[in-house]
């Protein structure tokens, strides 16, 4: 199995040990999704809140309750498993008369709320998340000050925009079946998905942790690619000019890292923020653990934060 680089930290080594996920409800997260309902139409839209159950495993319970194929059933991301989470589903009505979601049952899952709209929901069309998380360790309170100077910097700069652990597998097994299938091998669709996606992030990594080390992680270069705040936006910089400086001091804008393409198997090049805004940041020190609450947008990874405070 690989084992995984201890990648480039931005703001220096961790200032404690922490343990997080103690229990599920140390890591809430909650989908940030903005949209306005049409009340008709074919698809049932549901605010579910799930405890230890992954988006996948739910997507099949709502599906077998409803009478349909699981393909369509709808979500706009993959949230974890080891924590309280709330997130759209979409799920297309079967008849006209819909489906009895008062009769749902699933362990861990509870229905929130309900809407019907004309469209199916799609993957990354959510905004973000937040998140309320526990940092547990013992005399928190003696690195108090260390937290407030470290949670300063995190909000006026940003953290790098690494790849979550969870992305490459259990001791990073995710990066073998990549392997696999570069090689060659024919794999189930899931596991080939998986493991090409963590090939690609792994590349990512090491190439924004050699920005984080020689300082550029969080500047725009001449010949980068930059990417627009809170859009998929990218656009070419042949020269760095006050504007752009401006603008990126700001988090207005961010430099790009490369997810390769493998043309071998039709894979083609993506570009991903080198840097990611952490805002509405709050923070307390409570009940021996250190409580943060922030909103990420789609497609980051709340671990990446924790590593710039605490090992965990």
């Amino acid at each position: 199995m690989p084992i995984l680089p201890d990648w480039a930290r931005a703001f220096g080594p961790p200032l404690f040990v922490g343990r997080i996920r103690t229990t599920v409800e140390d890591f809430v997260v909650t989908e940030r999704l903005e949209i306005e309902f049409s009340d008709d139409g074919e698809h049932d839209w549901l605010h579910v809140e799930k405890t230890g159950a992954n988006t996948h495993w739910v997507s099949e319970q709502l599906a077998n309750h409803a009478g349909i194929k699981p393909r369509d059933v709808g979500y706009a991301g993959l949230k974890d498993r080891h924590a309280v989470t709330r997130q759209w589903f979409s799920v297309r009505r079967p008849s006209v008369e819909g489906t009895d979601w008062q009769s749902f049952e699933a362990e861990g899952v509870s229905i929130l709320g309900q809407h019907v709209h004309r469209r199916k929901l799609k993957r990354g069309a959510h905004r973000g998340n937040s998140f309320r998380i526990a940092l547990r360790a013992d005399n928190v309170e003696q690195y108090r000050s260390a937290v407030v100077e470290r949670l300063v910097q995190i909000e006026a700069q940003g953290v790098p925009n690494y790849f979550g652990e969870q992305r490459f597998g259990r001791d990073g097994s995710n990066i073998d079946l990549g392997n696999a299938v570069l090689a060659g091998h024919r794999l189930p669709r899931n596991k080939r998905s998986m493991g090409i996606s963590a090939v690609r992030s792994l590349h990512f990594n090491d190439e924004l942790s050699a920005r984080v080390s020689d300082g550029t992680w969080n500047r725009i270069l001449p010949g980068d690619k930059a990417n627009l705040d809170g859009s998929g936006s990218i656009f070419d910089v042949d020269e760095v000019t006050p504007d752009l400086e401006r603008r990126y001091a700001e988090l207005d804008i961010h430099p790009c890292g490369s997810l390769p393409a493998f043309a071998s198997i039709g894979v083609e090049s993506a570009q991903r923020p080198l840097r990611m805004r952490v805002s509405d940041l709050r923070w307390e020190i409570a009940d021996d653990a250190l409580w943060l609450e922030f909103v990420l947008g789609r497609g980051s990874y709340a671990t990446t934060v924790l590593r710039e405070i605490a090992h965990s």
